[in-house]
């Protein structure tokens, strides 16, 4: 049976940059671990189903011997990277989007596709701190108007 821990941030920034998801798939199929094939299709459904567009071509290197897969996709959103390690059962994720996005299925979805066990999900808000905006002289007017808009256009 598997099952799922999802741990949110509890500091909310001032100044937001995004959400990033932080995977841990543990239990997981020693050979799904190692196929490529199979980590690029569940990059590409992640991109998909959330509605990112990917940017240049994704990279994927499937290491030699009893190696896993590492998969790097540039996102106009930013970024999502998968590592994979057969020898310890575990595919590793993270998926950083700029702009808000509805959560991915990340247990239902692993838990089908690699066998895991245990998925565990930290959902982490990026950007300033109030201390870091201060410090940057970005605190005032305006800043939540920053906030609301993203980094990028």
């Amino acid at each position: 049976m598997s099952t799922v821990q999802t741990i949110r941030d509890v500091v909310e920034p001032t100044v937001g940059t995004g959400t990033e998801w932080v995977v841990d798939a543990s239990g997981c199929s020693i050979s799904s671990l190692r196929d490529s094939d199979l980590i690029q299709r569940i990059c590409r459904q992640v991109v998909a189903d959330i509605g990112v567009k990917v940017v240049g071509e994704p990279q994927c290197h499937r290491f030699d011997g009893p190696g896993g897969v590492t998969a790097l996709y540039m996102l106009s959103e930013s970024h999502l990277a998968c590592h994979t390690y057969p020898e310890y059962g575990l595919a590793t994720f993270n998926l950083y989007c700029c702009r808000e996005r509805a959560a991915w299925d990340w247990q239902g979805m692993l838990s089908k596709l690699l066998a895991a066990k245990i998925v565990q999900v930290r959902q982490l808000s990026r950007g300033l701190s109030q201390e870091a905006a201060r410090a940057a002289g970005l605190a005032g007017p305006g800043i939540n108007e920053f906030s609301e808009q993203g980094q990028h256009s």
